[in-house]
């Protein structure tokens, strides 16, 4: 067979959607890499500037719409390990900075590939990411495609950490969350009927108010309203959704990420225990039942998951 024909067979095998050497080698984002932060280009690199990752960010992942292919370009030349993380301050950090390290996460849980070793060192540094994450989660943005597909973005990776307690800068973050200290933003009635069902716990909520630090206060009062909070949040997204006429898919997605979110939380023992009351009192499975979404032929899948919340 002549080289020419071994080269078109070639090209036939190659899986749709799958990305060449040859088309690695021509993107833009190898030319970067190489300026920037690729390994092999170590002793040449430029000084680290911020604007790149503002330009990276708009243009390969929001105008892309989150495009897979573009993500997995960024992931490939090891943009987060090399850029993205040893340059985040978490004070200063801009929301390109904190949504581009986002979807590089993601897109490792995708590929199925080792996520946490890049911040394990850094645990301190992590713990800042993590609350500027919880922060934009839960921050009052309309409703757009856009905003969507970044609040889903960050659904995700909230639901990774959730999903990767065994990791202990994970479990770190994580279990403040979710301990019995959440039960704070119950009706206090509803807080005493459940004390009043397990003696154990009203012994540990006593102990609870009794290391309250005052300075300390107003933190710990926002992560013990973080979770009905971003319910709250949700349901209010839910019900933007029409009977009829036109639906944002974006909006859509949302929401059906973040029933598969809750139904991952009450899947797991160490999130289920307390999480489970909040969410009633937030009555989210009922909400959901009656919402417009779940009538309309966008909601088949929704419809699908909320039955199992």
């Amino acid at each position: 067979m002549a080289p020419q024909d071994d080269n078109q067979t070639q090209e036939k095998t190659v899986l749709k959607g799958a990305i060449t050497i040859s088309q690695i080698n021509a993107d833009e984002i190898t030319f970067l890499a190489n300026r920037f932060w690729a390994p092999d280009t170590a002793n040449a690199h430029e000084a680290f500037n911020s604007q790149i990752i503002e330009d990276i960010y708009r243009k390969e992942i929001c105008d892309s719409r989150h495009s897979l292919r573009r993500i997995m370009m960024l992931e490939f030349s090891q943009y987060l390990e090399n850029y993205l993380w040893p340059n985040f301050d978490g004070e200063r950090a801009t929301r390109a900075h904190l949504m581009s390290i986002v979807a590089m996460v993601n897109e490792k849980f995708r590929e199925k590939v080792e996520v946490w070793k890049v911040f394990e060192k850094s645990s301190e540094l992590f713990a800042k990411f993590f609350q500027r994450v919880l922060e934009a989660c839960i921050e009052d943005r309309p409703v757009t495609p856009a905003v969507m597909r970044e609040q889903t973005a960050l659904l995700v990776f909230l639901n990774h950490c959730f999903n990767s307690m065994e990791v202990e800068i994970c479990r770190d973050q994580a279990k403040r969350l979710v301990s019995l200290a959440m039960w704070s933003c119950l009706q206090p009635k509803r807080r005493e009927q459940e004390l009043t069902q397990i003696p154990q716990w009203r012994k540990f909520w006593k102990k609870l108010q009794k290391r309250e630090d005052s300075e300390q206060k107003e933190k710990l009062s926002w992560e013990r309203h973080f979770l009905q909070n971003l319910m709250i949040k949700f349901i209010r997204i839910l019900d933007t959704i029409p009977e009829a006429g036109p639906v944002c898919d974006e909006t859509v997605r949302y929401c059906e990420r973040f029933v598969e979110f809750l139904i991952d939380l009450e899947a797991l023992l160490p999130t289920r225990r307390f999480f489970n009351t909040v969410m009633d009192d937030c009555h989210v499975v009922v909400r959901c039942s009656l919402s417009s979404l779940v009538r309309r032929e966008e909601g088949n899948l929704f419809a699908q998951v909320s039955h199992f919340s």
